[in-house]
């Protein structure tokens, strides 16, 4: 039986009901199907580039702004201290990013506060929407952020469940395909200013090492979570 509460609150699904499995399904297409992936790395370059802007005022860098391109690359620009445990964090933060906010979902997911994370997603990206500066940056922002405040405003509890659910498979699995196209990238001798590559200079630790961890951060995550969503 579905436990249903409030739209406030949100909505507690019973964790054996097949629409995890259906939502894990969705999310899986989304990531391993090359046409379709072309489309939703977006939203993980959203979340990617988001996660520098974070640490970076967690750190006390000052932002200068973000771009986000249609060929789903990003950048995020800050102004500080040109090395030291800020930039290296700011700078690890990109790659981890889809990964841990897909482990805070499930946590969400669990206290069955959907509508809730919906419109705190909504504010975090028109406060992102400050920081674009440029038109396909915009635009990505606002598309998925009306996306998200339609789903919150309109959709019944039922349908917000399934949405919530296919969002935080999403990015577990999503999270996981950006670190083996950049391993697969450098090992074609390109990406070769990409945030390992700026970690390795940062801490003289070998950037295939920082896309190691990387890549054990995420498949640590979808494990973590997939189980949690799926016991």
């Amino acid at each position: 039986m579905h436990d249903v509460v409030d739209r406030v609150s949100g909505y507690r699904l019973d964790p054996s009901s097949a629409l995890v499995l259906a939502t894990a399904g969705v999310a899986l297409l989304a990531v391993v199907v090359d046409g379709v992936w072309r489309w939703t790395r977006n939203l993980i370059t959203i979340v990617h580039e988001a996660g520098h802007a974070v640490v970076a005022m967690l750190t006390g860098r000052r932002l200068t702004g973000i771009r986000l391109h249609s060929d789903t690359s990003g950048l995020t620009l800050s102004v500080g201290r040109p090395e030291g445990a800020g930039m290296v964090l700011t700078a690890a933060a990109g790659y981890l990013a889809p990964s841990l906010l897909g482990l805070c979902g499930v946590a969400v997911l669990a206290a069955g506060r959907v509508t809730v994370a919906l419109w705190v997603a909504v504010g975090l990206l028109l406060a992102m929407l400050t920081l674009i500066r440029n038109g396909y940056g915009a635009l990505s922002i606002l598309v998925t952020g009306t996306a998200i405040g339609l789903v919150a405003w309109y959709a019944s509890a039922d349908t917000q469940a399934a949405f919530g659910h296919a969002a935080v498979w999403f990015l577990l699995i999503g999270g996981v395909r950006p670190v083996f196209e950049l391993r697969r990238q450098r090992r074609r001798g390109q990406a070769r200013n990409s945030d390992a590559d700026q970690l390795g200079t940062l801490t003289r630790v070998p950037a295939p090492l920082w896309i190691f961890m990387f890549a054990l951060t995420a498949l640590a995550a979808l494990a973590g979570g997939g189980w949690l969503l799926l016991r």
